[in-house]
Order: structure tokens, then sequence, then C-alpha cells
């Protein structure tokens, strides 16, 4: 039930605010041959039904990974119906004990409907680095603002699983962790800027990949 009520939420998140940006024409869906732009993909000539569809979301991502967590997306890369109408769409799975760490979308804000499962979740304020928390069960929302530092874990026992939706056909994803140290930006330089020892720096380099 709880479902039910609040998926009509979720979707007039997607739809309301952004409806003025499709005034001149009905839609554009993208034509992903043609390369993005700052203003989106440009429109493909010949659409069907099929570019207003995607199945991606119906199933489950594979979370035997490092973080064990998966985030199916629906961007305008998988779904081209969303091209220029500011919305888009992605999976949240989270098996018991993983993580998705801190982490950005420097070009959406993002509303996170939990389907099943306890995800702990929240976001650090940039004025004054305040952090705002909040254990999430099954038909929660929480929204998190556009470019702001955010995470999610699995709080429970079980598998978690969550819809999210996002105000941009490309919201894009930063991982803190990773843009840290799965890089090949010397250790050295690492150090200064995080005040880590070499050691540390190190060991979280080799754990995900990074080198220098």
């Amino acid at each position: 039930m709880a479902n039910a009520m609040l998926l009509p939420v979720l979707l007039s998140f997607l739809i309301l605010p952004f409806s003025a940006l499709a005034l001149t024409q009905d839609f554009c869906v993208a034509d992903l041959s043609r390369g993005d732009t700052p203003a989106g993909y440009p429109c493909k000539a010949h659409v069907s039904a099929g570019d207003f569809y995607y199945h991606g979301l119906a199933v489950a991502g594979n979370t035997s990974n490092l973080i064990k967590a998966a985030v199916t997306p629906a961007f305008v890369g998988q779904f081209p119906g969303v091209n220029g109408l500011g919305i888009s769409a992605a999976r949240l799975d989270i098996a018991v004990g993983g993580v998705v760490p801190l982490h950005t979308h420097p070009a959406a804000s993002e509303l996170l409907f939990v389907t099943q499962g306890t995800i702990l979740a929240g976001f650090i304020s940039s004025s004054s680095n305040t952090v705002y928390t909040k254990t999430l069960y099954k038909g929660d929302v929480m929204v998190f603002p556009q470019g702001l530092l955010h995470y999610q874990y699995n709080g429970g026992g079980s598998p978690a699983v969550a819809l999210v939706a996002f105000s941009g056909p490309n919201p894009g994803l930063q991982l803190t962790d990773y843009a840290l140290f799965a890089n090949n930006l010397p250790s050295a330089v690492v150090e200064k800027v995080t005040f880590l020892d070499d050691a540390q720096v190190k060991k979280l380099k080799s754990v995900l990949g990074g080198s220098g």
C-alpha cells in the first residue's frame, strides 16, 4: 500500500518541475550516435514507442563487488527518451553490509524511494558541513540536493532496494574515494591534499586500483 501511494509522488517529482523545458516541441529522443553536448543530444529523426520505454530497472544489479552495491542507470545513454526532459532514473541494490560511498551528482538533485529493506542515508551541506542523516524503511523517500556529498548503506539484515529519480537526464556520478585513490595522481600529492600518510594512501590505491 505504501508503495502504491508514494509512486505518484515520485512521478510528480520527475514530471512537474521540468515540464516547461519541453514547450517548443513534444520531445527530442536522443540520437546517441551523434554525441552529447551541453544542451543534450541532437534529436533522433525517426522514433518509436520503444524509445520511451526501458526495462532495465526490473533486473537486480550485481552486488558481488568491493562495495556490495550496484547502481543500474536509466540515464539518457540507456533511455534516450528522457533527452531534453530534465529527468532520469536509476535502481539501487545494496547487499547486506553494502555501501554506496560518499559521492556527488554534479548535474542533478536526487530523490530516493526505498522499495525493500533498510537504508541509512545522509548528505553534507556545502555551507556549514552539517550532516543530515536518516534511517529509511520501505516506502520512505529522501531527497539529496544537487552537487552535495551523500551516501547510502544497508542498515538491515536483508538486501535493500531503492528507486531513484534525478532532475536531469545525465546527472553524473563521482565517488569521492575513487576520485582520490583510483587514479594516477602521485601518492605524494594525495598525501598533501588529504593529510593521510604514505602507507594509508598506497593501501587505498592498491585496493581501488590506482597508481602513482
